[in-house]
């Protein structure tokens, strides 16, 4: 979809978690994944704005616990994927695979289901922004807490087809941790250090390491290499498939 670059701004929530707040008017904005009511209702305040939507990823509470507060006291039309309809608060709008809904004039959210954290797990791209809740973050993606690692690995392979140039916006701030985890992962790559070090100055600067082109993510997340020969080989997984190779990486990072 040819649209403009959104304006997103971060709000945290819990220890780790973001809702991403995206302009939709000079006064309204649209809420990601608010699993908490009060942080958006202070951010709206703040502002003298309202809220036009809340775009829901998948059913965990630290993603959804503050929906129906929010519809409560604010309004805005709720969207989240048809396929888990059951487990999310009441929707507006049901979608299902690559259907929009718009925001605004310019504006418009395009779902991509992309099972594996859960088996109704959907991501969103609105113009150059992903918004890939559990299923990927900087450097790292999802526990399987219901999907299986085919289902996760064809997931991951949606995502990493977007253009370089995509802003990616997860769920939570994990990419220090992950980037440690790569460090032990392939100890032998010198380019960790430096690519790591860069990250610390980028969320001492700004309070985040989100977004980032995805571009950056292609070339180093391990969950993106899982068909790269030349990693398979770093990692002693030449043997394997790509999803036996995404498993093996997976299994190690839940015990790291």
């Amino acid at each position: 979809m040819n649209q403009p670059s959104p304006s997103v701004e971060p709000v945290l929530a819990g220890r780790d978690n973001f809702i991403w707040m995206i302009a939709t008017a000079a006064d309204r904005y649209a809420a990601v994944d608010p699993g908490e009511a009060d942080p958006v209702s202070r951010f709206l305040s703040q502002r003298q704005a309202t809220l036009s939507h809340i775009l829901i990823t998948h059913h965990h509470g630290d993603h959804i616990g503050g929906v129906e507060t929010l519809k409560a006291r604010h309004g805005g039309e709720v969207i989240g994927g048809a396929g888990d309809a059951a487990r999310l608060p009441p929707l507006d709008h049901p979608l299902s695979e690559g259907m929009v809904v718009r925001l605004n004039d310019s504006l418009a959210a395009e779902l991509l289901e992309v099972p594996g954290h859960t088996l109704g797990h959907v991501a969103y791209r609105i113009g150059d922004a992903l918004f890939s809740g559990d299923t990927l973050f900087g450097f790292g993606c999802g526990r399987l807490f219901e999907g299986t690692p085919a289902m996760m690995w064809q997931s991951l392979l949606k995502l990493r087809n977007l253009p370089d140039a995509t802003r990616l916006f997860p769920g939570h701030e994990y990419t220090l941790a992950n980037l440690d985890f790569l460090v032990e992962l392939l100890p032998g790559l010198p380019e960790l250090s430096t690519l790591r070090q860069e990250f610390v100055t980028l969320l001492d600067a700004r309070g985040a390491t989100v977004p980032h082109p995805l571009a950056v993510q292609k070339r180093f997340n391990p969950f993106f290499k899982a068909d790269d020969p030349e990693w398979a080989a770093l990692l002693g997984l030449a043997g394997l498939d790509p999803v036996a190779r995404f498993a093996w990486i997976r299994e190690r990072r839940n015990r790291y």
